[in-house]
């Protein structure tokens, strides 16, 4: 039986994670929004508390929480700030190929030092000319004696320039299409890694998403995860159990952007009268309402199956897809609800909407996703989830 009410530790990591979005994150977010600077502050007091690496398990010091718990955090989290969400917890999707994939030597060598203090690891797998197409990575591996040759540039790549290495795919056998594709961890200090430059983006900024190209980079063969070719499974696999994630944190922005809007509407007077009074404003809160319940039972859902061992594939998507859209619903709704206020970057919710419309694009656009649920509709039928 499905049961999602939450224990008494449930309840207190919760609360932890809104505390210090509360005190830590938000009061900050307007300062790393303009900068783009990778919010180390942050994530010091962060590592400080035991809110950074939880999906490492504890063996190798990090948190060792379940999916589920995590999908709690991080929208709390969200709801201070999704930039600095993303750059604080994107070591759960660099670490994820190992922990999929990786060998026991491999995860003491490369998690266990995340843990000894505050740092990250990135995922870099986005291209200039490959993102939801990872079959379309241009980026080569080829192997020379003992060493793989590592050429080519990833873009995107959310804490680039804070990270202390790379979780990178790359094409080891083109003659094998996603069956040539290959993942190594490339230190960030290696020669041949060049932080290329930061890149300019409309949200998220405090994500400190970068260019990082790769020439000549060297790297053992104990830098291979999960064998050669296991690239494409691997990310797949890395998926299932970060979108769900994904989609608690879109909840947590909108979540924000609600709220924002419900205090905006109480306040601001039209014709004598609040404009929470008007139906049409309370169609759209209700509308706000309905659906952040909504994608966070999804994404709820989505996190238990994969807890439980269970192929989540299907519902993973459900979840990023309906979380990501129904955010941008929101904060756009929000912005509506404040008029020309809400177009002027002296109040939050115009940051809430720049913030929302990426959680549409990476780890698979909405597009991707709705293909996956297709096939996966195809593939089990109407009756199954």
């Amino acid at each position: 039986m499905v049961d999602f009410q939450l224990s008494d530790a449930q309840r207190g990591i919760r609360e932890l994670a809104r505390e210090f979005a509360e005190k830590e994150i938000a009061p900050v977010a307007a300062q790393y929004d303009r900068s783009g600077d990778y919010p180390w502050d942050v994530a010091r007091k962060a590592f400080e508390v035991g809110l950074l690496n939880l999906s490492i398990p504890q063996e190798y010091g990090g948190g060792g929480l379940s999916l589920f718990d995590q999908c709690l955090i991080w929208e709390e989290l969200a709801a201070g700030c999704a930039g600095i969400t993303s750059a604080i917890t994107i070591t759960a999707l660099s670490a994820a190929p190992l922990l999929v994939g990786g060998t026991e030597e491999q995860k003491r060598r490369w998690l266990e030092p995340l843990t000894r203090e505050p740092s990250v690891a990135s995922y870099a797998m986005t291209e200039p000319g490959a993102g939801s197409d990872v079959a379309g990575i241009q980026t080569r591996a080829q192997q020379v004696g003992d060493e793989w040759v590592i050429e080519g540039t990833k873009r995107f790549i959310t804490a680039g320039t804070a990270a202390r290495w790379f979780a990178v795919f790359a094409v080891t056998d083109r003659s094998r299409g996603r069956e040539g594709l290959s993942c190594f961890v490339v230190p960030r200090d290696l020669p041949g890694v060049t932080v290329a430059r930061k890149e300019d983006m409309m949200g998220q900024r405090a994500g400190n998403t970068a260019e990082i190209v790769f020439e000549e980079a060297r790297v053992s063969h104990e830098n291979l995860i999960g064998g050669e070719g296991r690239g494409f499974k691997l990310a797949m696999e890395v998926f299932d159990r970060t979108r769900p994630p994904v989609g608690a944190l879109a909840t947590g922005i909108a979540r924000s952007a609600m709220a924002h809007a419900f205090g905006y509407a109480q306040q601001r007077l039209t014709f004598g009268r609040p404009i929470i009074d008007y139906q049409a404003i309370q169609f759209k809160l209700a509308d706000m309402a309905m659906e952040i319940a909504a994608a966070r039972h999804l994404t709820w859902h989505a996190a238990w199956l994969g807890d439980q061992g269970c192929r989540n594939a299907r519902e993973a998507s459900y979840a990023k897809a309906f979380a990501a859209d129904m955010c941008m619903r929101a904060t756009t709704e929000a912005v509506q609800i404040f008029g020309g206020y809400g177009y002027s970057r002296d109040y939050p919710v115009e940051k809430l909407m720049r913030d929302a419309k990426v959680v549409q694009i990476y780890e698979g656009t909405s597009e991707i996703q709705r293909l996956i649920i297709a096939r996966e509709l195809m593939r089990g039928g109407v009756a199954e989830g």
